[in-house]
C-alpha cells in the first residue's frame, strides 16, 4: 500500500508523508480480528503487490440481496482489481454479474431495504446506474449526484440503520439533502470529520458500528442514539482515502 499517482484529495494531503506499510498492516489486522470476534467470516483475496489500492475491496463489487455484482473501475490503476474477485468466484463456483455499461464502484452503492442509493461520481456513471435499474426492476434505485472532489457516496453518506444515517451535507445539493432527510434522521459531519473519513464507518449488525476512534464527537453522537461503537485506529489506512467500509465487501449479510 502506497501513494503513487494522486487519486483523491486525501492522498494529495499525505503524498509527501506517504504510508507506513507496517503500521497500516497492523491496523488492518486489528480490523480483521474485530470482524471475526463479532461473528464475521473473513475471506482475504490474494494480494498483488502491483495493486497498491487493493485494500479497498468495497469498490470491486457489491452484493444486493443474493446477487454479487462485480464492479467496473474507471481509475486505470485499479482496473485489474475486479479480475481477482472474478477469478476467486470462478474458483469457488460463486455466481456473479458483471457490469458492462459504464463504470460503477461499490463505494457508491448504499443499500436501504428495497431502495438502493447510488452516487453519481467520477467513478460511477449514469449509464451504469441505468443498466442496474434494468437488471433489478423490483428495486427502487435512486441516483444521487456528488459534488466535485467527493470520491464515493460512502465517503459522505452512510446508512447506520432503518432510521439513522451519517452525512457530510456540503457533498450534496439542497434538493438531495431533503430527499435523504425524508428517509433518515441525520448526524451531520464537520469538514475535519469528513477529512478523517467520519462517514465511512462499518455497521456490522445489532446496532454495532466500527468507527475511527479519533472521531470522538461522532462516536459519542452514535452512542447517544443507542449504537455500540467499536473504536479502532485506522489512521494509516485513511491516508489513501478510505476507511472501514471501504476495506470490506460483504458477500452475505445476516438477518
Amino acid at each position: 500500500m502506497r501513494i503513487e499517482s494522486i487519486m483523491n484529495e486525501t492522498q494529495k494531503h499525505f503524498k509527501n508523508e506517504n504510508i507506513d506499510q507496517q503500521r497500516a498492516t497492523e491496523q488492518h489486522n486489528i480490523f480483521t480480528e474485530t470482524l471475526q470476534k463479532n461473528g464475521a467470516e473473513v475471506i482475504e483475496l490474494p494480494a498483488n503487490p502491483e495493486l497498491n489500492e487493493q485494500v479497498f475491496t468495497r469498490d470491486i463489487g457489491f452484493t444486493i440481496d443474493d446477487l454479487l455484482f462485480i464492479g467496473a473501475m474507471d481509475e486505470p490503476l485499479r482496473k485489474q482489481e475486479p479480475l481477482l474477485l472474478k477469478a476467486w468466484c470462478e474458483d469457488y463456483g460463486i455466481p456473479f454479474h458483471e457490469s458492462e455499461n459504464g463504470s460503477i464502484e461499490g463505494g457508491d452503492v448504499l443499500l436501504d431495504g428495497e431502495r438502493v442509493w447510488i452516487g453519481v461520481s467520477s467513478r460511477t456513471t449514469e449509464q451504469a446506474i441505468d443498466a442496474l435499474r434494468s437488471e433489478l426492476p423490483d428495486k427502487q434505485i435512486e441516483g444521487i449526484s456528488l459534488r466535485d472532489g467527493v470520491l464515493h457516496l460512502d465517503c459522505a453518506l452512510n446508512i447506520l440503520s432503518d432510521s439513522w444515517a451519517l452525512i457530510y451535507p456540503p457533498a450534496f445539493s439542497t434538493a438531495d439533502i431533503k430527499r435523504i432527510q425524508s428517509r433518515f434522521n441525520l448526524i451531520p459531519m464537520t469538514r475535519a470529520e469528513y477529512f478523517n473519513l467520519g462517514p465511512n464507518v462499518l455497521s456490522i449488525g445489532n446496532q454495532t458500528v466500527i468507527s475511527l476512534k479519533q472521531n470522538k464527537r461522532i462516536n459519542q453522537e452514535l452512542a447517544n442514539q443507542g449504537f455500540h461503537v467499536i473504536g479502532i485506529d485506522f489512521s494509516e489506512i485513511i491516508k489513501s482515502g478510505g476507511s472501514f467500509r471501504c476495506c470490506s465487501l460483504p458477500l452475505h449479510r445476516g438477518q
